[in-house]
């Protein structure tokens, strides 16, 4: 029997969301559920449910970096996605770990839960702007987290363009401005400062849209390592998360998340 071989490699950085649906566990299914294989570097513990995020423990910066030598040097990895960083110390030494990995990069810059729960203390903001995303292939804010990273405030779409503009100012290669929170269809704007893609969905009558940033960043990371391009990615990764917003459940008494099995009928 022929030994197969490992699907393309993504590994995850990110914080534990112990109800399953956003976080390291939302990033995996996500991988998964995309056909490549997900690894982790856990950077925080939550106690978090459906209601919202009752508690929050930052791992060591030692536990942090030893996770990710670990896999990067003996596993290799086609793509890395960084979700919750929540100190301005684990922010620069996950940008640092990053800028020595030869792999493209989503990073969604997470500062607030769908609760409203903060999620990044003031001082990483700092070291967010300055050293995360000059070496992101993609960064991928809402309109709340690009409002904390560069000010602008979004109220239409004629704002996605100035909002981009301000985060690309910041170094990555591409910006993807989610205009989930306008009205009317869900309208995301994928720059690099030439070229532009506008992204629309219809959006659904479904409240149960926990680990929708989570879940996009990982599907692009997971259409990255798979060698498609940046624009090809994102398109792939906005059509699996339409479908699983669509297909979310409720779970517990507040927010229930998005299917990350909707594709398999689960």
């Amino acid at each position: 029997m022929s030994i197969r071989t490992a699907p393309p490699r993504v590994l995850t950085v990110a914080g534990s969301d112990s109800g399953g649906g956003a976080g390291i566990q939302a990033d995996l299914k996500t991988m998964l559920a995309l056909g490549t294989h997900g690894m982790s570097v856990v950077t925080a513990v939550t106690a978090q449910n459906s209601l919202g995020v009752q508690g929050a423990w930052e791992l060591p910066v030692e536990a942090v970096r030893a996770q990710y030598r670990s896999v990067v040097d003996d596993i290799g990895v086609q793509a890395v996605k960084t979700g919750m960083l929540a100190s301005a110390e684990l922010v620069e030494t996950v940008a640092e770990l990053l800028a020595g990995t030869d792999a493209p990069t989503v990073i969604d810059p997470v500062g607030v839960s769908k609760h409203g729960d903060s999620l990044l203390a003031a001082s990483a903001l700092d070291s967010l702007r300055t050293k995360l995303l000059p070496v992101a292939t993609v960064a991928t804010p809402n309109l709340d987290e690009v409002t904390q990273i560069t000010g602008v405030r979004v109220e239409s779409e004629d704002g996605l363009r100035r909002a981009a503009a301000a985060l690309l100012e910041f170094g990555p290669r591409w910006a993807l401005i989610k205009g989930g929170h306008l009205e009317g269809d869900a309208v995301d704007l994928l720059t690099d400062g030439s070229e532009e893609h506008w992204l629309r969905a219809p959006r659904h009558d479904n409240r149960h849209t926990h680990g929708t940033g989570c879940t996009l960043a990982s599907a692009i990371a997971a259409g990255l390592a798979k060698g498609r391009t940046v624009p090809d990615a994102v398109r792939e990764a906005k059509e699996y998360v339409t479908g699983a917003i669509a297909a979310g459940f409720a779970l517990g008494g507040g927010i229930g998340p998005v299917d990350h099995g909707w594709r398999f009928g689960s």
